[in-house]
């Protein structure tokens, strides 16, 4: 009887515990969020008179040069590559640029591979305002996902799939523009979601 009241204790506060980080993880996100959505420049006023006609918007430097380094800014002493979008699941997230054990406690993070190269992995908790709900993304389902030059890359869920947990390969291999993932409940296995690009502009 004392074992078994000992684990009862014991699931309790590891429960507990858990909803703790998501709070904390989902504040962090939030918080860094509106730092860089609070720098983004101002959008320029219409010219008095006339309406001139629209210049050609210049080509994105990252088209010229896939290989380039993605933009950051930085916020509390973290950099960051971006903000990414889900709408179906209500998710607007900062991303960080490189990927560790205490970034993914703040947001998810880049695990692998550029947007510019079309080869962008991103990893994340399995906290419910992180990617806890990847697993209700169907095919269709728009991702956005936002650099800090403003150039927008929106993509179209291709494939939902549930990998074994030491399947590292099998995650980063693919033809896929997209890859985001997260480990499940139990973290034996990774739902992973491959993207397709659907289109690039440049609003920067």
């Amino acid at each position: 009887m004392g074992g078994g009241l000992l684990l009862i204790a014991a699931a309790l506060f590891l429960t507990a515990q858990n909803l703790r980080e998501a709070r904390l993880a989902a504040q962090a996100a939030e918080q860094a969020l509106q730092q860089l959505e609070g720098a983004a420049p101002a959008p320029e006023g219409e010219p008095d008179g006339a309406a001139l006609p629209e210049p050609e918007p210049p080509i994105p430097a990252y088209v010229l040069d896939p290989d380039m380094e993605m933009p950051t800014r930085e916020v509390d002493g973290n950099l960051y590559i971006g903000v990414l979008e889900i709408p179906a699941l209500e998710l607007k997230l900062p991303i960080l640029s490189q990927w560790s054990d205490a970034g993914l406690n703040l947001a998810p993070c880049r695990y692998l591979g550029s947007a510019y190269r079309k080869d962008l992995i991103i990893a994340g908790h399995n906290y419910k305002k992180h990617f806890g709900a990847l697993h209700n993304l169907a095919e269709g389902d728009q991702v956005i996902f936002t650099d800090m030059a403003d150039n927008r890359f929106a993509y179209t869920v291709s494939l939902v799939e549930r990998l074994p947990g030491t399947a590292v390969g099998e995650m980063e291999a693919g033809d896929w523009d997209l890859t985001l993932f997260t480990c499940t409940m139990e973290g034996t296995a990774r739902v992973t979601v491959r993207c397709a690009l659907e289109q690039d502009s440049h609003s920067g």
